[in-house]
């Protein structure tokens, strides 16, 4: 069977490869740092660029010399989630924890290892702990991620923990074997959690969504400060979490 790769437009691949280039660390950049960064021709990437420009997908930073993702890419991203049953499904029951708790609640999905956030509700304190809808987050130290993290099968799990653990705060666990452990935990309660990981002074909950294979696809998560969920508060909202990450698996075919 011929590679999927062999049909390739090259000229697509070319332009993929500049958007792809653009991240957290490099938000903004100049024509010869994208050529650079995808090994081009400063002149193919400058009209790249420009075609990228002219149709949304780029847009000029405020330099005017650099460039930066543009807004139709958000647009098109917007789209897919909209479309997404689970975010329907989900929706209703998210509704259900924010007002049970009057907290923030979110759903998210894994994707290339780490968290995709696809929706968000807020509850109602002045002080409330979020994430944004399209936002990614690293999963090592995020309730939502280590629960994806505990049931990806072994050897990805494997491929996952051999690149560097980053930490975000002291309790961020950096050990991969001590990660394994957490893991082995969140497994056996169902439910995974972040204890001041990400952030300080933040915990959170997370429970998972199955589908009708009984594989873990996405999660429902509560974070909130320390204050708000205590230790001693943790079994009574996970509960509840996973009661109604059980009614959406439910809602997508899965039989307990």
């Amino acid at each position: 069977m011929k590679d999927p790769n062999d049909y390739n437009v090259r000229a697509v691949e070319r332009a993929i490869q500049i958007l792809n280039c653009f991240d957290n660390d490099n938000s903004q950049r100049g024509v010869s740092e994208i050529a650079q960064a995808v090994g081009l021709h400063k002149a193919t990437t400058h009209r790249i660029v420009t075609t990228l420009l002219n149709y949304g997908y780029l847009e000029r930073a405020e330099d005017e010399q650099r460039y930066r993702l543009g807004l139709q890419l958000a647009s098109l991203g917007y789209k897919v989630i909209q479309r997404m049953d689970l975010r329907r499904e989900a929706l209703p029951y998210l509704a259900q924890l924010v007002e049970q708790w009057d907290e923030t609640c979110d759903l998210s999905i894994f994707d290339e290892g780490q968290v995709f956030y696809i929706e968000v509700l807020r509850g109602n304190h002045a002080l409330t702990i979020a994430a944004s809808i399209g936002q990614r987050l690293p999963a090592h130290c995020t309730a939502s991620g280590k629960l994806f993290l505990a049931h990806i099968p072994p050897q990805k799990l494997d491929a996952y923990l051999c690149k560097p653990l980053q930490s975000y705060t002291e309790k961020t666990i950096t050990s991969p074997d001590l990660l394994r452990l957490q893991l082995d935990t969140i497994r056996e309660q169902g439910y995974g959690f972040d204890d001041e990981e990400m952030e300080v002074g933040i915990r959170a909950i997370a429970a998972p969504i199955r589908n009708h294979k009984g594989e873990v696809i996405a999660a429902l998560s509560m974070p909130s400060p320390t204050n708000r969920i205590t230790l001693d508060s943790i079994p009574e909202i996970a509960s509840s979490m996973i009661e109604a990450a059980q009614a959406v698996s439910k809602r997508l075919g899965w039989e307990i």
